[in-house]
Order: structure tokens, then C-alpha cells, then sequence
């Protein structure tokens, strides 16, 4: 049997670099695309994904220090205390042994350098 790939339906970002609000992305369909101009946060939602992964380098993060993809303030808005990437997968086909349609990876991390999964 040839496991099929397992499809990314939703990513849910919270204190992440500059989505200092929760932001929900719903990737249906087959192919998505994210565009918009210079500084909007095309890379950023990469990077997301990236790190919501597990990537542990903070230069492929554009980063100095894991603690850097905090939401750091600005002048209207102040800092947040964590970081927060939830990536939901979709299970239809049982690709991964738990009974469940869906399977989401969450990783957080917060000032003092904490870092945790959940799944």
C-alpha cells in the first residue's frame, strides 16, 4: 500500500512574528496561493508553517534567536508573551494510525525560551 500525502487544511497563527491577532488560513481545495504586495507577510505565514513543523534553525527563520518570531510590539500594539502555530491535518484516509479525521500539531514558545509541542 502507497501512503498518500498527507494535505494541510488549516493553519492557525497567534504572537508569530507580525500576526500579533489570531489569524486562521484555510488551505481547501488543491492548490492555494498567497500574494500580496512587499511587507504584507507572504514569508511570514511560511515561516509559520516552518516552524509550526518543527524547524529548529532560527537564520532559516530569519531570526536571530528562537525567542525573535514573538510578536515584539509596535507602536500601537504591545508585545505578547508567546508564540503559537497550529497546523491541522487532514486523516480521511487514515495515513496516520489514530482514529480521527484530523491531527494537529500546535508549537508554542514563550519569552524565557519554552518551547512545547502538542499533537
Amino acid at each position: 500500500m502507497v501512503a498518500s500525502p498527507m494535505r494541510l487544511k488549516r493553519v492557525n497563527i497567534f504572537g508569530f512574528k507580525t500576526f500579533a491577532d489570531k489569524t486562521d488560513v484555510h488551505l481547501d481545495g488543491g492548490l492555494v496561493a498567497v500574494v500580496g504586495p512587499n511587507g504584507c507577510g507572504k514569508s511570514n505565514l511560511v515561516d509559520a508553517i516552518l516552524w509550526g513543523l518543527g524547524e529548529g534553525s532560527a537564520k532559516q527563520l530569519r531570526a536571530q534567536s528562537g525567542q525573535d518570531v514573538i510578536f515584539n510590539g509596535s507602536a500601537q500594539r504591545k508585545p505578547v508573551g508567546f508564540a503559537e502555530v497550529a497546523l491541522t491535518f487532514d486523516n480521511e484516509d487514515g495515513g496516520l494510525p489514530v482514529d480521527t479525521n484530523e491531527v494537529e500539531i500546535r508549537r508554542r514558545i514563550n519569552r524565557a525560551g519554552d518551547s512545547k509541542y502538542f499533537i
